[in-house]
């Protein structure tokens, strides 16, 4: 059964020898014991629980005390019964989330890449790092290397980046800043804080971020963020070669990037307040 299965794969994962790295044992076990409640439907006995996973009831119980009070574990109904609590459902609309957001964001970067011809990526932040998750790139024969999808710490010298910081505290930019620091890519790349402030907030007057050969000689760049609940959650940007980069141009791709970000702010419920 699949139920066996998991549970099989959980208690493996805790009774084998370590051949990744170091393993601490007691976030091994509190995992496994999510595992074990999973696996039983969302709710499973103490005695239960100490039996599939092979720990004692006593260490089971100091486990699930743990996991209780980050609300992971909640007791429930019946004599020594525990459910998954709802930290374990945060988590998993976390993740949910940004797997809509992508499928919801799919027609959006397709309509931008047809109508400017452009290449256009979605971005967001994971922590300190600017994380680049969809890249269509332009349709024409002329089209600009704009970077890889993945991690990179240009946050201050690219469209998605800065329409993201824009969004955030004062504090928080200075974190990402002081944790990943601020590169110089080109000679136009804004190496200093109080610019970079001062260009953040020009992005929150206008409602849009631009990258004027910031990132990447040659390459002009113009981004918007997609707002949830008053949060920048991701941005949308669209690079264009500066050979193209004419006023009209650049005007398409301002109004294409910025109608297709707060559509999708629209259907996360944004406030704008």
């Amino acid at each position: 059964m699949q139920t066996n299965s998991v549970l099989g794969e959980a208690k493996s994962r805790s009774t084998s020898d370590d051949s990744a790295g170091t393993i601490v044992q007691s976030v091994d076990r509190a995992l496994m014991i999510l595992d074990i409640i999973a696996a039983a439907g969302g709710v499973e006995t103490l005695n239960n629980i100490s039996s599939t996973s092979g720990l004692n009831v006593s260490t089971c119980h100091h486990l699930i005390n743990t996991l209780s009070k980050r609300n992971y574990v909640v007791r429930a109904e019946g004599r020594g019964a525990y459910a998954l609590g709802p930290q374990v459902k945060v988590i998993a609309s976390s993740f949910n989330s940004e797997d809509d957001l992508l499928r919801r964001a799919e027609p959006w970067i397709d309509r931008i890449n047809e109508v400017t011809g452009e290449t256009v990526h979605l971005a967001m932040m994971q922590g300190d790092d600017l994380v680049t998750l969809v890249k269509r790139d332009a349709r024409h024969a002329v089209r600009v290397d704009s970077g890889m999808i993945g991690k990179s710490a240009a946050a201050h010298a690219t469209a998605t980046g800065k329409a993201l910081l824009a969004w955030m505290s004062e504090t928080e930019v200075n974190r990402v800043l002081a944790a990943k620091g601020m590169r110089s890519f080109t000679p136009k790349t804004i190496v200093d804080a109080q610019a970079l402030f001062a260009d953040l907030e020009n992005v929150r007057k206008v409602g849009f971020s631009i990258d004027h050969e910031e990132f990447q000689p040659h390459v002009v760049c113009i981004g918007a963020a997609i707002v949830s609940g008053g949060k920048a959650v991701a941005s949308l940007s669209a690079s264009t070669p500066i050979m193209r980069a004419d006023e009209e141009h650049l005007g398409l791709i301002r109004d294409e990037v910025m109608a297709a970000a707060q559509a999708l702010s629209l259907f996360n419920g944004a406030h704008n307040d």
